[in-house]
């Protein structure tokens, strides 16, 4: 008799033990938890403004995410500085075009990479060179409610 008890329980914990396995993995590739095995290309690009953008935000080409917004920071030059992390088998032209863009009318802002024409890659480290920064709404308001656009 205990032995056949000893093999249910057995069982029910198997069955506990995978499904906190599963939980955990869906955790983790759903929030977007980069592992130490992973590996990425970092490209960095300059913006004059990054209004909204967060870290962790994507980055897509062609409406297909292919990273992510590492790290957002002030450089020497007082620019917002973007470290953005490629996934390895995406290869960047040296003359892409990195924009802040909005995710539908009052979305979230993400990365979105133009391709461009040229023959060299980027590599690991370099920056991207063409950038467009966020549009402000608010200050483009201000702008036409006190009169100056023209």
């Amino acid at each position: 008799m205990a032995k056949k008890n000893f093999s249910v329980e057995f069982v029910v914990g198997v069955f506990i033990l995978i499904g906190f396995l599963a939980i955990a993995y869906m955790t983790i590739n759903l929030g977007g938890v980069i592992m130490p095995g992973n590996r990425f290309t970092h490209v960095y690009a300059q913006f004059n403004s990054v209004t909204g953008l967060k870290e962790g935000a994507q980055v897509e080409i062609a409406g297909v995410p292919v990273g992510k917004v590492n790290r957002i920071y002030l450089d020497e030059d007082e620019m917002a500085t973007v470290e953005l992390l490629i996934d390895p088998k995406v290869k960047l032209q040296t003359d892409v075009i990195a924009s802040v863009k909005t995710q539908g009318i009052i979305g979230d802002k993400y990365i979105k990479i133009s391709p461009g024409g040229d023959e060299e890659y980027l590599k690991d480290g370099d920056r991207i060179t063409e950038t467009e920064s966020a549009i402000d709404l608010e200050e483009l308001i201000s702008k036409y409610v006190f009169g100056g656009v023209k």
